[in-house]
Order: C-alpha cells, then structure tokens, then sequence
C-alpha cells in the first residue's frame, strides 16, 4: 500500500488535509500500524508537486483539458454553478467519468474548487456532489456537521424524546377527543304518553266491564 492508501485519502497538496487523515487513521490504529502511518505522513507531505500526477494518454489529457474549460467557464455564470445536475452534466459525461481522469480533473480543480466549496460559495447539493465525486472527505465531514446544526432534531436523543412526546401528546388529544364525543348523553326516549294512554285505556275498560257486570 503506498501512503495515500495507508492515509485513506486521494493524491494531495493539502497539508492540512494529510495531517487530518492521519489523525483520522491514527485513532483505532495499532502500535504496527501506527508507524506506518507516520512514515505514510512523511511521505505524503514531502513528496514532490509532480509525484502525484496521473500519467495520462494524449486523448485522455485532452479530455481533462476539455472539461477544466467547461468547468471555469461554468464558475463565470453564479446562476448555473448553483445546479449541481449541470455539475454532474459535466464531470459524469464519460469518458471523463473513468477513475484516473476523475482524480486528474479533481487534483486540478481542487486549488479553485474546495475553498468556494468550504466558503459556501456553493449550495449543499454541490459541495455533497463534488465531495463525493473527486472523494473529498473533508468537505463531506463538514457538509455533515452543518447538516447536523441545521437540523439537529434528526440526529440528538432530545431531539426524538420531543418528537415522541408531542406523537403522544396528539394521539392523547385524538383519544380525549373520541371520548368526548362517545361520553355524550344519549338521547332519552319519552314513554310516558304511551303509558298513560295505556292506562287510560284500562280505565276505559274497567268501567265498561263494569256497567256490563252490573246491568
């Protein structure tokens, strides 16, 4: 494994960015494995400025050329660098789909590219495809950390305690308010005409057969 394997990053110039992969990989790393990765660190940030340069065929440098153009002409329209679907237009549109073109296209831009994405120059669905395009891993840490402060409700125990709570909260509204409407008084039919009549009518009876009885 050379040392960007060891370090889990892409080929870079970015210091900081080498010395936040190690911290990254040094964390669950062995006592072996750490000292590969400080001779990985080593090498990474004192290699020099053309050792990470992908040899490329004519065609395909001409390929890179092709899309770094389209790519600053893009960046002169605010507009349309707000649409990541023209981005993925662009860098997706074979063959600079294929790996070693990515990363030169990637290894490129990257000067230009990661500090509008980290200034917010971009939209969230940008910087998220570019990060994951050119692997980018950095720009996807921090593009999770502001998700994280934006909605926070997604992701903290509090945050789903609430929800819970406010589910039980309508639910127990729904059920008062079935209760309520079940807990109404009936309606109570009126007998009493139909029993008065029926007593009426034994009256009526009782003296008829009476005056028979007696005549």
């Amino acid at each position: 494994m050379n040392c960007w394997e060891l370090l889990g990053i892409e080929p870079t110039r970015d210091h900081q960015r080498i010395h936040d992969a190690y911290e990254s990989q040094l964390r669950d790393a062995s006592d072996e494995q750490a000292i590969q990765l400080k001779e990985a660190l080593k090498e990474a940030v004192g290699m020099p400025e053309n050792a990470e340069k992908h040899e490329l065929n004519a065609s395909d440098g001409q390929v890179v050329r092709e899309v770094i153009i389209q790519i600053k002409a893009l960046l002169n329209d605010s507009g349309r660098t707000r649409d990541a679907g023209i981005w993925k237009a662009v860098l997706c549109e074979p063959p600079a789909d294929q790996l070693p073109l990515r990363r030169e296209i990637g290894r490129q831009l990257e000067p230009q590219l990661r500090p509008m994405a980290e200034n917010g120059s971009f939209p969230a669905p940008v910087v998220g495809f570019l990060a994951e395009w050119f692997d980018w891993h950095s720009l996807q840490d921090a593009l999770a950390q502001e998700d994280d402060r934006n909605h926070p409700e997604r992701y903290s125990a509090k945050g789903i305690a609430v929800q819970r709570a406010d589910q039980r909260t309508e639910e127990g509204t729904e059920d008062n308010e079935n209760g309520s409407a079940d807990s109404e008084p009936r309606q109570i039919v009126n007998f009493w005409p139909a029993v008065i009549g029926w007593i009426i009518g034994l009256v009526i009876l009782a003296i008829l057969f009476g005056g028979m009885s007696g005549g």
